[in-house]
């Protein structure tokens, strides 16, 4: 069984009647999940049946859609409490599929945000593992950075239904959704803040189709798909027409939140690797790794970057989960995170050595995670722009 690296500092801030089952959480996950990766990485049939099995063992042991709504079927949670329960599923990309939490984002913002029917057909369902559902923001073409240029359109029939018309792509789940939420332009100009409007469309729809997979840096999961005169009813309009920016942004910011804990889970597991091969494997002359300064300093370094992350992460938690103005808590620990899994792993990787770029280990997933973060949701350098001028108060 895999360790995930813990280093011995218990789970600082976790409420003491979560330790449990957090380390539940991450048993699971390192004796379930993590043995079946190389099969739930492949995709086919053989994944989707692993991922089922895993599933149906999550509900047996009663981890199952942890922070989930308990009115829809979860067991409710809390935010705050389910940070630490985030790091330890997250250890693992399949972890929060595994254990039901993957589709919190859809879930809460069907409910707080979508319609009569919208809230009675669908959450509950998704909930359950019923169903899965996707978002779709990002288009060819153009930057993701800038969300009111994006050339999707919706028109609204005489009937009151929306037909909707252009391209997604960096769609996570698409191929396999029920669902999928668009970003699309309902009024105004390309440009305009206002205007833009979410709206939730069943892919079984006439003329929804998935183009085609776009791996990122060698790993699946992300796809392009197409809207070709789409049309759904006018209650599958999720909030207000024209202002999709703000529940876009309720969106972001807890979406960033727990990527980020997930990030850390996935450093400590780097972590993990690396503090067992230094401290168990000999280099020249046979001398133990860990004996070697400079191996030392990788330890060091990579510790401090976990450490120093983690309070930044919790932090922007904190504040999501009360209400508060975040998007300087939340930019500095995306930022923060995505760098710190990167150095991590790649701290780690080095000191495997060649072993380390091979299939031997989980490194090269973890190392292609990390860096791929610092594009996805929102590059670096979008983030610290944000950030610094709602510091200098330019915004």
């Amino acid at each position: 069984m895999e360790s995930l690296g813990r280093t011995g500092h218990g789970r600082p801030g976790c409420p003491v009647g979560h330790v449990e089952l957090a380390d539940r959480v991450a048993d699971f996950v390192s004796s379930r999940v993590m043995p079946r990766e190389q099969v739930l990485d492949a995709g086919g049939e053989p994944a989707a049946a692993a991922m089922r099995g895993l599933q149906r063992e999550a509900r047996r042991e009663g981890l199952w859609a942890l922070p989930l709504p308990a009115e829809l079927g979860g067991q409710g949670v809390a935010l705050p409490e389910h940070a630490h329960l985030a790091e330890a599923e997250g250890a693992s990309d399949h972890g929060p599929v595994a254990l039901g939490s993957a589709p919190l984002l859809d879930v809460l913002m069907l409910q707080r945000h979508g319609s009569d029917r919208v809230r009675r057909e669908y959450p509950a369902r998704i909930t359950a593992g019923e169903m899965s559902a996707c978002y779709a923001m990002t288009e060819p073409g153009v930057p993701g950075t800038d969300p009111p240029a994006v050339r999707t359109r919706a028109v609204q029939q005489g009937d009151g239904s929306w037909q909707i018309s252009g391209r997604k792509w960096f769609t996570s789940g698409a191929a396999g959704a029920d669902l999928v939420t668009v970003l699309a332009r309902t009024d105004g100009l390309a440009g305009d803040r206002e205007g833009l409007s979410l709206l939730l469309v069943p892919t079984s729809a006439s003329g929804f189709r998935v183009v085609r997979e776009l791996p990122v840096m060698g790993a699946g999961g992300q796809w392009e798909i197409e809207f070709d005169h789409v049309t759904v009813p006018a209650d599958h309009l999720l909030g207000d027409r024209g202002k999709a920016l703000a529940v876009a942004s309720e969106r972001l910011q807890l979406g960033r939140a727990l990527r980020c804990l997930r990030w850390l889970g996935q450093a400590q597991r780097a972590f993990g690797l690396m503090r067992e091969r230094a401290a168990e494997r000999t280099g020249a002359r046979g001398v133990l790794l860990g004996e070697q300064q400079l191996v030392q300093r990788h330890v060091f370094e990579a510790l401090l970057a976990i450490r120093t992350t983690r309070p930044l992460v919790h932090e922007a938690v904190a504040r999501i989960h009360a209400g508060d103005e975040a998007h300087v808590e939340v930019g500095l620990a995306k930022v923060a995170a995505a760098r710190m899994l990167q150095q991590v792993a790649d701290a780690a990787i080095q000191i495997h050595g060649a072993e380390g770029l091979g299939p031997g280990t989980p490194l090269p997933a973890l190392f292609r995670t990390g860096r791929a973060a610092r594009i996805l949701d929102g590059p670096d350098e979008l983030h610290m722009t944000s950030v610094a001028r709602r510091v200098l108060r330019l915004r």
